[in-house]
């Protein structure tokens, strides 16, 4: 890579991905790291800036989490919460544990001795703090720029050595100028260029799929959903025909779906397009499964199991393609995150696999990757394209997955989905679905009780899919929507709406 790149090193911070995203919205590429390699990984690669994020842990504790200062000799620093204690702790200045946990608004009093400081002048004084220590007194050579009612060091710089330090979030939204507070660091303070968009990641990744993949050819694995969607185009923009698209009908698509995506590949990418039916080898390898981790895997086995099948037909293929994302390499866990859940096309894939794999948007996230696609120039409804997972329903039925589960859920979904569209009501959602309970209820239907199963629904507002809150639909619309589900879906007698949040859910069922 020949542009500038800002490397955030992950101390275990729940918000760390959020500077990720901030510096890349700024057109600067970043990277988030562990703090366990990133002495090594800083070493090797000389980034050209670093930030130091926060994290759950103290400073004060034996064994909390470091970084040797040696190695960011001469690259430019901030350090955020976490990141600005462990500044002050390992170059001399002192931290101290406060009486309680500081959370939320915060208003920041910037020292009228440092006028041109990173604080300086912002629009908004609001900051959002998070944390159970906090500095006390500045390194030497340190000066201090800001404070707030509780904090008497909420920020701190030594411009002359380019490093920074903030105790507030800059990353988050809750911190209406928080943004400036980088901009300014990036640009004023370590003297960066924007130098990275969608047309450099394009540019570069058709570079880099060329160099690996040489004369070989690309078995790339599509959905209709808008990662593979952009994959795909990437592929063929790189190597064309040798990008060898493969479209598996396992039967858990939504409805109608197998279709549009036949449709879309044959006629606006004119692809070198497979299509595999083997939606009964799925539907029997599901038998009896109700373990989600375990579903999530059998389907990630039986996919590559299909590929395999077909090698001849394939052209023996020498790699596998996915549209893997950074916020599924995330949830799947790193050493500073917990794992969460395993995405098949992270972690689901069997150790026989003998391809070689490829995942050239493995470091983007959804948003950056819709940019990508509208630069590649694929038809906005695609690229607008609500997120849909790898399983499939899969993880959208709760229990065993079944044909006709499968049904009640495809019909239940298109009746939300299409309802909400018919008022206009999918513009801003991030992701709405119908999701299918392993549970039965009781009902009373033409005078007789019934005893099946329930529908629920859930649709979410979301930048990242990191976090989401769900949307606050109309009684009305949901009452509308409950009654022809109730009354269209044999099978269904109850409809719930999910209000829960991401954290403590995630955005799927499983």
């Amino acid at each position: 890579m020949t542009h500038q790149t800002v490397y955030v090193v992950d101390f275990g911070g729940q918000y760390t991905q959020l500077i990720v995203r901030r510096v890349r919205e700024l057109g600067l590429y970043s990277e988030m790291i562990p703090w366990t390699t990133a002495a090594e990984k800083i070493r090797a690669d000389k980034p050209s800036a670093v930030i130091l994020s926060g994290g759950p842990k103290s400073v004060l504790e034996p064994g909390a989490p470091t970084i040797d200062f040696d190695v960011l000799e001469g690259i430019p620093i901030l350090g955020i919460c976490y990141g600005q204690q462990l500044m002050a702790h390992r170059l001399g200045g002192q931290v101290e544990k406060v009486s309680h946990k500081e959370y939320g608004h915060r208003t920041l009093v910037p020292s009228s001795a440092t006028p041109h400081s990173l604080v300086a002048g912002l629009a908004s004084d609001q900051v959002w703090m998070s944390h159970g220590d906090q500095v006390l007194k500045a390194p030497d050579g340190f000066v201090v720029t800001a404070s707030t009612d509780s904090c008497p060091v909420a920020a701190f710089e030594n411009p002359k050595l380019v490093r920074y330090g903030v105790q507030f979030h800059p990353e988050v939204t809750h911190t209406p100028d928080g943004k400036t507070v980088l901009k300014r660091f990036l640009f004023d303070c370590a003297k960066l260029k924007a130098d990275w968009s969608s047309e450099s990641f394009i540019d570069e990744q058709v570079e880099l799929i060329r160099a690996k993949v040489g004369d070989g050819k690309v078995l790339c694995a599509v959905s209709g959903g808008v990662d593979s969607s952009v994959m795909a185009a990437l592929l063929i923009k790189a190597i064309g025909d040798r990008a060898v698209c493969v479209f598996v009908d396992h039967g858990l698509l939504r409805k109608g779906e197998a279709q549009q995506v036949k449709d879309m590949f044959l006629g606006h990418f004119k692809a070198n397009l497979k299509v595999f039916d083997a939606q009964d080898q799925f539907f029997d390898a599901l038998a009896g499964v109700t373990e989600p981790e375990c579903k999530r895997k059998i389907i990630g086995e039986n996919f590559v199991q299909v590929f395999e099948a077909h090698a001849t037909e394939l052209q023996e293929c020498d790699f596998l393609a996915q549209g893997t994302l950074y916020p599924d390499v995330i949830e799947s866990g790193s050493p500073t995150a917990a794992k969460i859940k395993t995405h098949h096309n992270v972690g689901g894939l069997p150790d026989w696999m003998t391809m070689k794999l490829i995942e050239p948007l493995r470091w983007l996230f959804k948003d950056e990757v819709r940019n990508v696609g509208r630069k590649l120039g694929l038809p906005e409804d695609m690229v607008d394209r609500e997120p849909f997972p790898g399983p499939g329903l899969g993880v959208r039925i709760l229990g065993e997955v079944t044909r006709d589960r499968v049904r009640m859920t495809q019909d239940s979904d298109w009746i939300f989905r299409s309802e909400l569209k018919a008022r206009g009501l999918n513009k801003g959602i991030w992701q709405s679905y119908a999701g299918l309970l392993d549970v039965k209820t009781v009902g009373v239907m033409g005078d007789e009780r019934t005893y099946e199963q329930p529908i629920v629904l859930r649709a979410v507002e979301s930048e990242d899919a990191m976090t989401a809150r769900a949307v606050n639909l109309p009684f009305e619309v949901l009452e509308t929507i409950a009654s022809r589900i109730v009354n269209e879906v044999d099978g269904v007698n109850r409809v719930f709406y999910d209000l829960t949040s991401k954290p403590p859910a995630t955005i799927e069922l499983e």
